[in-house]
């Protein structure tokens, strides 16, 4: 009779995590979430999309945006920040009357704790978490463990928490099904300025559902 071995844990029980720390895991992301007792998948998330005639200033947005891409050097994360995540978000807010949070604190437990890059809160919220050194694979460990923080942390009843990862120029989403514990990474990227309509469609349509 053979005994099933068990492998040693990633997430040590002595120690204190950071939402940060994850981004800096070299593990499969699915192995990390594992341990959070929640599973990752990869699929075509239904998101939700607002009509376009809500994007009243998107030509406005996409010029700024185009002018910024061509004159601004884009290499530093604080450039990324100021150039690109933070126009869109700021539009956005001005479109659904959302609160935006920056670097937004919350501790869940030793495991869940940190800063929120961009929280929107407006009839539904929506995270937003920029991609350090431009890596969105492991960008997007860091918004899974902080969507997994956000199912203790907010007080709604909403079914489905949603979220995504950016370099600036390119975006990516994710949901959490807070009944499954289930993680779900879009297969879609959305670059900007190229999809930049529809992008704020869907970011839209997440703070203003039905």
């Amino acid at each position: 009779m053979t005994t099933e071995r068990q492998r040693p844990p990633i997430l040590k029980p002595n120690e204190f995590y950071t939402f940060r720390s994850y981004f800096q895991m070299k593990f499969a992301p699915a192995d990390i979430l594992r341990e959070l007792g929640v599973t990752l998948t990869k699929t075509t998330i239904n998101l939700p999309v607002a009509a376009s005639e809500l994007l009243t200033r998107l030509s406005d947005l996409r010029q700024r945006l185009e002018e910024a891409i061509a004159r601004v050097s884009l290499t530093s994360e604080a450039a990324r920040r100021e150039v690109l995540i933070a126009p869109i978000l700021l539009e956005v807010a001005h479109i659904t009357k959302a609160i935006v949070n920056i670097e937004y604190p919350i501790e869940v437990n030793q495991y869940l704790r940190g800063d929120l890059d961009y929280y929107l809160q407006s009839k539904h919220n929506i995270l937003v978490v920029e991609a350090k050194q431009a890596d969105l694979t492991r960008g997007f460990t860091q918004l899974a463990t902080e969507l997994i923080a956000l199912d203790t942390w907010v007080e709604s009843d909403e079914p489905i928490l949603y979220g995504a990862v950016t370099t600036g120029d390119i975006w990516q989403f994710g949901s959490f099904d807070r009944q499954e514990q289930k993680v779900s990474q879009d297969l879609m990227l959305y670059r900007v300025p190229t999809d930049l309509e529809i992008l704020m469609q869907i970011l839209v349509g997440i703070l203003m559902q039905s």
